[in-house]
C-alpha cells in the first residue's frame, strides 16, 4: 500500500524558495523542452522516465528535501509513488504544478516558448478526429476508423493514466532542446 500524497501549494513553495537557508531539491519531472520553456530558478530537470529509472541515484546527487514539480501535478505524483515504492519518504508534490506557481506570482525563468505537451496532444487528437469525420463524409466511410481509433486511444490513456500520444509528441523535433 502506498502512502498518501504529500502536497505543497504554490504560495507555500514561494515562501520556501524565498527563504535563503531552506534545503530544497526542486526536481522538475517534465520533459527537457517543457523545462526550457518555463521553470523555477534553481530547479533540476529530470524527466519522469529518467526519474522512474534512477530515482534513488537522482536523490543522492541532488541533496535536500525533494519537491517534485510538473505541469499540473500528475507526473510529479507518479514520481512520488516511485519514491514511496523505494521506501524513500519526505518528498512533496507541488500542487497545481508550475502553472499554479506561475499564477501565484512565483519567480520563473522563461526560455524558448512552445506549447505544453497536453495542449499539443489535444490539438493533435482533435485534428485527427476532425480529419476522420470530414474524410468519412467526403472521401470514404473508412475514415471514420481514424476518429474511432483516436477516441479509443484517449479512453485507454485515461484508464492507464498515461498517454502514448504525449510520449510520441515529446520526441518531436520542436520539443527537443538544443544542447
Amino acid at each position: 500500500m502506498t502512502s498518501p500524497k504529500t502536497v505543497l501549494d504554490a504560495e507555500a513553495l514561494k515562501c520556501l524558495v524565498a527563504t535563503p537557508d531552506s534545503e530544497l531539491a526542486l526536481i522538475d519531472v517534465r520533459t527537457a523542452g517543457e523545462f526550457e520553456t518555463v521553470h523555477i530558478p534553481g530547479s533540476y530537470n529530470v524527466p519522469l522516465d529518467e526519474f522512474q529509472a534512477n530515482a534513488a541515484e537522482v536523490l543522492n546527487k541532488i541533496p535536500g528535501r525533494p519537491i517534485l514539480i510538473c505541469h499540473s501535478g500528475s507526473r510529479a505524483t507518479k514520481a512520488q509513488h516511485v519514491l514511496q515504492e523505494l521506501n524513500i519518504t519526505g518528498s512533496t508534490v507541488l500542487s497545481g504544478g508550475i502553472t499554479a506557481y506561475e499564477s501565484a506570482g512565483g519567480t520563473i525563468v522563461r526560455g524558448t516558448q512552445r506549447w505544453a505537451l497536453d495542449r499539443q496532444m489535444r490539438m493533435t487528437a482533435g485534428s485527427l478526429v476532425l480529419v476522420g469525420l470530414l474524410g468519412a463524409k467526403f472521401i470514404s466511410p473508412k475514415f471514420a476508423y481514424l476518429s474511432a481509433g483516436i477516441g479509443g486511444g484517449l479512453a485507454y490513456s485515461a484508464v492507464r493514466d498515461s498517454c502514448p500520444m504525449i510520449n510520441v509528441l515529446s520526441m518531436a523535433p520542436w520539443n527537443k532542446v538544443k544542447k
